[in-house]
């Protein structure tokens, strides 16, 4: 495979090493040493380095141990019986760096820079139902006397034959050892070079973590923002603590309550939204409570400023929903079909969507859906035609009436199509609402902020206004309240 180029316009931007001369690169590195772990799809990584040419100064061990008992014994079993599994591939990771360096004296080797790359994953089945998914990652030192650090992702595959996804899979692998040792001090900059010589039409990244000394300064949670940002997947998830998680895992078969918002910032509405449509949400009866998963859930096209990300205002509101013990989903998806499109990839149990009023609204406006070529009716059998059940929360009108599910307003022409959903019961009020709520906008909340006035504190979930002061988010500056109260 040759050089490739990046354009900008007619202009040669970057000019893009081959993935032979990637792993020559570093086999020609007298102290990198390592080895190769690969299960599940050959070792397809490891023999780019061999036919490179060079590789006995950099190839310590390469192995495949495809047998179950064979794996257990070297690796341990894992407790849920799995071998495509993060847990697995940390055990690799750690099992095969343990052993360099009680086989390598450091007396001998003092320049020597070790590292374990491994991968475990399970390519597409004869049904060609499942197209595969895995787990890849690499320990590495980048000073022979520094502690390791290690970069661990996920990936889908999107091809399907088996051969192509063990192609793709060497050459992902030769990007992330490459990257690893040579673009670690740019994490963004590595996360686009996985990249190089694949199209994301052959693999899908939805998980990265970046640990160890090198990446102390790294926020994973920004990380993930990357990868939605880049295209390299469609959505991202990440828990309370700010850890990344893998959505299939948490979401497999789960009953999923999804409420998508700016919360810029989260306000009092949200949570009063959140609490109702959860109690309306469990009372349902395929809804179980032990099995349910609440996501706010943040598309890309609300991260934009001037068509930019701003990164610090999506750290602002992450960290004002994982306060309040939410798990925070970002994607790509404007329109609402497609959030529970990608939920029924992985549960077929009942889900529910909690929104305003003017959310709803905007779903039957037909402007949104003219990409389908079945137009609204397309999208909304991608919507309704799942399990799935609209929790509404009113609104006032500009004369102080509430609109709700009876007195709405759609286009004429969707008017029909609106009752049919009405009287088939997808759309639902949240009537045990707070009245006081509905006079609560974080679009107010925010200009109050930054003219310096009072009050907005009220208007926050209990702990969030704190929250807000002490790190000033959202433009918070506490000397322009002193002056606005002088």
């Amino acid at each position: 495979m040759g050089t490739g180029i990046k354009l900008k316009g007619d202009k040669i931007i970057e000019q893009i090493p081959s993935i032979k001369d990637k792993a020559l690169r570093i086999n020609l590195n007298e102290n990198i040493y390592g080895t190769f772990a690969e299960i599940g799809a050959g070792q397809e990584t490891v023999r780019h380095f061999f036919r490179s040419g060079g590789s006995s100064g950099t190839i310590a061990k390469a192995m495949s141990a495809y047998d179950k008992d064979f794996s257990d014994a070297i690796y341990g079993v894992e407790e849920d019986g799995r071998y495509v599994t993060e847990s697995r591939l940390k055990k690799m990771l750690s099992h095969e760096v343990n052993l360099i360096e009680k086989r390598l004296s450091r007396e001998t080797h003092p320049n020597k820079m070790f590292f374990s790359y491994a991968n475990t994953v399970a390519t597409i089945d004869f049904a060609k139902q499942f197209k595969g998914h895995g787990w890849v990652g690499i320990k590495f030192q980048i000073e022979p006397d520094e502690d390791y650090n290690e970069i661990i992702l996920h990936i889908r595959f999107k091809e399907t034959d088996a051969r192509l996804q063990q192609e793709t899979l060497g050459i992902l692998g030769v990007n992330l050892i490459y990257g690893a040792y040579y673009k670690y001090n740019y994490p963004k900059k590595l996360l686009r070079y996985l990249y190089d010589h694949l199209d994301k039409d052959q693999l899908e990244i939805d998980t990265i973590n970046f640990s160890g000394p090198r990446f102390a300064d790294v926020d994973n949670r920004l990380m993930s923002l990357q990868l939605v940002k880049n295209g390299m997947t469609d959505a991202v998830m990440f828990d309370p603590s700010g850890k990344n998680i893998l959505p299939a895992a948490i979401l497999y078969k789960k009953n999923i309550l999804a409420l998508r918002g700016s919360f810029r910032p989260v306000t009092s509405v949200n949570m009063d939204m959140y609490e109702k449509s959860l109690k309306m949400f469990l009372e349902e009866s395929k809804v179980e409570e032990e099995n349910t998963l609440v996501i706010f859930e943040i598309t890309l096209s609300n991260l934009r400023t001037e068509g930019e990300i701003d990164e610090r205002d999506f750290m602002d509101r992450a960290e004002l929903l994982c306060s309040l013990g939410q798990t925070v989903m970002i994607s790509n998806f404007q329109e609402y079909y497609r959030v529970v499109e990608y939920f029924s990839n992985y549960t077929k149990a009942r889900m529910g969507l909690a929104m305003g009023v003017n959310n709803l609204v905007d779903i039957f406006d037909e402007k949104y859906y003219r990409h389908l070529s079945g137009g609204i009716l397309e999208a909304f059998g991608k919507l309704f035609y799942r399990d799935m059940k609209v929790f509404l929360y009113p609104m006032l009108d500009d004369k102080g009436a509430i609109i709700n599910s009876e007195n709405l307003m759609v286009h004429p022409r969707m008017k029909e199509l609106y009752k049919f959903f009405k009287f088939n019961g997808k759309v639902v009020d949240i009537e045990d609402f707070n009245p006081h709520n509905l006079e609560v906008f974080s679009r107010e909340i925010l200009k109050m902020i930054s003219l310096g006035q009072s009050g907005w504190e009220t208007m926050l979930p209990i702990g969030i206004a704190e929250i807000i002061k002490k790190h000033h988010l959202f433009g918070y500056d506490p000397n322009k309240f002193l002056t606005v109260a002088n």
